[in-house]
């Protein structure tokens, strides 16, 4: 695949995107103007000749990127109803430019907001995962009449309770989430993402000490193979850009949803209290029953902080609707789409959008 980008993936395996997807954006505004945002734009046969019913909308998260959701993706592209995918890479992440600065929600919610003007998606199923959940909607937030249904993936963007796992606490009391960017050093931190990513289920603290090291070793040595998630996951934080972008996620998340304030050393004081505040606020009223009531679905992880009860209890009182359409997996970590994402797929389609669910005949 021949790169637009200046990213350090340079040999992203066959499925990361199918040929006849493969888009290039610039964001025209802001800090990542003029740089080389990557995205997928699929559509199933039915939509070739016909214009889709839906756009659905894949925002992942960190470490990741558009990659997590190929899972998601193929199911969806085996639908039979005209259907639009779209998949961007955020900035610093994927197939896009590298970062050039410590990268958080606000930041790529600009971008991707952009891109969503770019292309003017309307109808959109929104789907978001991990720090997508506050780039996705914060995007969309002030632009409510664009989406359609919301489908929420271990995410949150409230106040993270203080109960059970928080990222001070997991995976293990002793060696926390939010530590793992200063313990960890920018040249190892591809490793960690190989590590994590495809493999966040539950086990105990040797087994996963002893995974960790296998692939930060792998990571280090150059020794993870091409065309594996691994490979993708490694080679996306290979250079010091993008890990010391990533990583300023992770410092983040002890301070989840309440806001956070640091300074970045190319643009000085970055501060998202008053971004999530803002999402707060609007969510319920634009989304929520008083407002256009969209269907919402929720699918949790619950080995992780996000998909710990007190956090889907924050959805429920926002979006009541989404009551009815959620569900959990004790046995399944913070990366669910890695594992149920045919599964996910089926409940976007069978979102009640318009009268009708995207699986009607």
């Amino acid at each position: 695949m021949e790169l637009p980008s200046n990213t350090p993936l340079h040999d992203p395996p066959a499925d990361y995107c199918p040929a006849d997807g493969r888009r290039w954006f610039r964001p025209t505004e802001g800090y990542d103007a003029g740089k080389q945002m990557f995205y997928a734009d699929l559509r199933t046969p039915a939509a070739v000749q016909a214009e889709p019913d839906f756009t659905v909308l894949l925002v992942h998260g960190n470490p990741e990127c558009s990659y997590t959701y190929r899972h998601v993706r193929d199911a969806l592209l085996a639908s039979p109803r005209p259907l639009r995918i779209v998949a961007p890479d955020h900035i610093g992440m994927g197939l896009s430019d590298q970062a050039d600065y410590e990268m958080l929600d606000l930041h790529h919610a600009a971008n991707l907001r952009q891109l969503v003007r770019h292309l003017d998606l309307r109808r959109v199923v929104l789907v978001v995962h991990d720090w997508g959940g506050p780039i996705g909607i914060g995007a969309l937030i002030d632009e409510p009449e664009r989406v359609a249904g919301l489908v929420v993936l271990n995410t949150t963007v409230f106040p993270m309770p203080a109960d059970g796992y928080t990222y001070c606490n997991y995976p293990f009391p002793w060696l926390p989430w939010a530590s793992t960017a200063s313990l960890v050093p920018d040249a190892l931190w591809g490793g960690v993402a190989a590590a994590v990513v495809s493999h966040a289920r539950p086990q105990g603290f040797a087994a996963f000490s002893r995974l960790a090291a296998t692939w930060i070793w792998r990571h280090a040595r150059g020794r993870i193979a091409p065309g594996t998630p691994e490979h993708v996951w490694s080679q996306s934080f290979r250079t010091a850009a993008n890990a010391r972008s990533s990583k300023r996620n992770v410092r983040q998340t002890p301070y989840w949803g309440h806001g956070y304030r640091y300074r970045d050393a190319r643009h000085g004081v970055q501060d998202n209290h008053a971004y999530y505040a803002h999402i707060q606020q609007q969510l319920p009223r634009v989304w929520g029953p008083q407002g256009r009531g969209i269907p919402a679905c929720g699918w949790f992880g619950q080995w992780d902080p996000c998909g710990k009860d007190s956090v889907i209890a924050q959805w429920h009182a926002a979006l009541p609707q989404m009551r009815e359409r959620t569900h959990t997996f004790a046995d399944v970590g913070h990366f669910i789409e890695e594992y149920k994402g045919a599964e996910i797929a089926a409940s976007i389609l069978a979102l009640p959008l318009a009268g009708a669910s995207l699986s009607d005949g």
